[in-house]
Parts: C-alpha cells; structure tokens; sequence
C-alpha cells in the first residue's frame, strides 16, 4: 500500500489570517479555567475548531490551552471507530519529533556538565563515523539543523516493514554514505539525520543508553511520569486512543487502516517518543521556566542562526512571529497521530495537541490542524 506524507511544520499557514470553518455538528468536552477577560482562549472558536469528529482528516483531536492568559481543555473524536466510543482526554500517543525537543535539552544539559562542547566538531567525539568526505560539523549544527548531513533510509515499503527494527545506526550510516548535501553551517533543512546522531552522540558521551539520559535529564525533572521511549517494542502502553493512516491500494481504492502498533526504532531520538498533551505542556513549563537547564543553555533553545538567511530552527524548537507575539513550538507527526507543543517565551500562551491524523506523513495541511491553530493563536 502507499503511504503519503504530510509535513506538519505548516503552522503559520494557518495563523496568519486567522480564518476559521465551523463544522455543522460537534460532539466535543471542553473546560475552561482561570480564563482572563482579556487575552483568555477563544473557547467558542475552539470548540468549533474540533467539532464534528471523526471525519475524513481526523479520528480524534486532543487540545490543552494554558498559561497566563488563561486555560481551555477540549477533546473530541472517538477512541476507536470500531467501539465509537468517546476519545479518552488523557491518552497516550506517539509524540513525533516532539521527541526533538527533550534531545536538545539533554544535549544542552550535558553541556552545561561540560560534557561536551557545542562549538566542538561531533567527529571528535564519534571517531571513525564520517568519512573524510565532510567538513568538521558542530555539535551546535547537529542541534539546528544546519549540518550538512543527507538523509538516512528508510524501508522501501514502510507499512508491510512495521514491526521490523531498523537500527538507527543503520540509518545514520546511509546517510553518510551518501556525502554532504551542503557545507555545515551554511543552510539550514530540517531532517531527522542530525537528532539522529545526537542520540549517539549523548550514548558515546555518557556511556549509557539515550533513553535513560533523556528520562533522567528532562523528563524525571520536567515531572513527565506519562513520557517514554519504546524502542523496539510497537505498542503503546497505558490509554491510548486507535491511530489510522488512510492508505492506497495497488487498485486505486482508500481505505483507513489501524497503525496503533508500529515499531518506532528508526526514529529513535528523533522521534520515537511516546507522551500526553498534559506532559508536554509540563514540559513546556519546565524548559521555559529554567527548571532543565541553567541559562546559558536554556539561550541556545531560543537562538535561531542569524547568518542563515531565513532561519527559523534553533536547537530544539522553531520561531514563528504572530501579530505582535512570538511563538516557539515543535510539531511531530508518526503514522496515525500528529502532534504540537507552543508557547510564547513568558508562557503567556501555550499550546499542546494531538490529533488522530488520517494522513500524517501527507505533504498537505490537516484542515482540522489548520483550525486548532487558528482558534489557539488567536
């Protein structure tokens, strides 16, 4: 069957005019606290923003509004389209390159123990990896995405190889095979390959496995108890909601297939983690409030390369300006589930969702995606 992609870095797609569809029919939960006259959530636009699931584009949607302007919940969609019964609020779910986030955090962590040096080539410290085809790269392009580093393989047929492992030194090894894409530090393209070799840059470093530094650096202080990483294993454990891929047959014909259980090894630090909306906005809470790493650090997260023209990646998170605010946030995408975590820099606003993607991996914005956005930015 043929998957399709969607790239879910799209959200100033739907911000910028601000324009919202109100579906005909709704069936959503919905909370509101602490709401402020002023600047609080628009819970009418986002109760509209997720009415009416499931749908063609989405089987579930989860949102958690917060910060200081004030808090909305909603849920709506089903847990399963078998059972029809009502998408469970506190579900898992598979996180994406969110997972990107808690890397550079642990990266910057290990940094601020001088553990390693961001200005250091990554050569240096995973000897024998790259061949002499490429130039020194930096642990700090590792982090912002300017290293250079063509993508690694993936299986031909990715939905037939599911429960199969690819090991992500595997994948790092393709890549490198291939040659640099572009002198380090001169562009900037986002790519899983460099978080990829970030993770077995914090293995080498620490001598033990990137789940147990990123569990004991980030996520154990940050108060993440419903966050972890799965490896090999394909299921998600605890309450999850069903993920579906619409998918095409060698006919022509579409159908929706469940994607819940998929071996994640690939992704691995670059997105393999499994959480809940109410983790990552602790998680926002706690990198932002300096609760993770000491300032310098914490700096880098919100440092965009300033040399690059048109950059909007630092380590870790992305920079999008709407109206008179400035958001970083961090999409990620798994088959079956779309994710995003925002906030302003005070935490005026932040943002956390999950939604039951029917086409993750598609090139194309989610219409239910696209109204969350507008309703949360609002």
């Amino acid at each position: 069957m043929t998957l399709p992609r969607r790239t879910l870095l799209t959200a100033a797609l739907a911000v910028g005019a601000g324009a919202l569809t109100s579906p005909a029919s709704a069936a959503a939960s919905a909370s509101a606290q602490r709401a402020s006259p002023r600047n609080a959530p628009d819970a009418e636009a986002l109760r509209a923003a997720i009415a009416g699931l499931p749908d063609a584009d989405a089987t579930a949607a989860l949102v958690r509004i917060g910060g200081g302007d004030g808090s909305w919940r909603g849920s709506s969609g089903v847990h399963d389209l078998e059972s029809g019964r009502a998408a469970d609020p506190r579900a898992r779910f598979r996180a994406g390159s969110t997972t990107k986030v808690v890397t550079a955090a642990t990266v910057l962590h290990l940094a601020a123990e001088r553990r390693l040096d961001l200005d250091t080539p990554v050569q240096r410290y995973l000897p024998g990896l790259f061949t002499p085809a490429f130039d020194p790269i930096s642990v700090r392009q590792l982090l912002t995405h300017t290293s250079g580093i063509k993508p690694g393989d993936g299986f031909d047929d990715p939905y037939a190889h599911r429960f199969d492992t690819l090991p992500p030194q595997q994948v790092v090894a393709s890549a490198i095979a291939k040659g640099p894409e572009f002198t380090p530090g001169t562009r900037q393209q986002y790519l899983n390959i460099s978080y990829t070799v970030l993770g077995l840059l914090i293995e080498k470093v620490t001598g033990h496995s990137y789940a147990t530094e990123a569990t004991r650096r980030v996520l154990r202080p940050a108060g993440l108890h419903d966050t972890y990483f799965p490896g090999t294993d394909p299921r998600i454990h605890g309450p999850h909601n069903r993920g579906y891929q619409r998918m095409t047959a060698a006919d022509g014909t579409t159908t929706l297939v469940d994607v819940t259980e998929w071996n994640q090894a690939d992704r691995w630090a670059a997105g393999d983690m499994i959480s809940t909306t109410a983790d990552l906005e602790r998680l926002l809470h706690a990198l932002f409030r300096g609760r993770i790493l000491p300032g310098p650090q914490l700096e880098e997260m919100f440092t965009v390369p300033a040399h690059i023209e048109g950059a909007t990646f630092s380590a870790g998170l992305q920079r999008m300006a709407v109206g008179d605010r400035v958001y970083w946030f961090k999409t990620g995408a798994r088959y079956g589930y779309s994710t995003a975590l925002a906030a302003t820099r005070d935490l005026r606003r932040t943002v956390v969702y999950s939604v039951g993607d029917t086409d993750a991996k598609d090139e194309g914005p989610n219409p239910v995606i696209e109204r969350i956005i507008a309703a949360a930015l609002k």
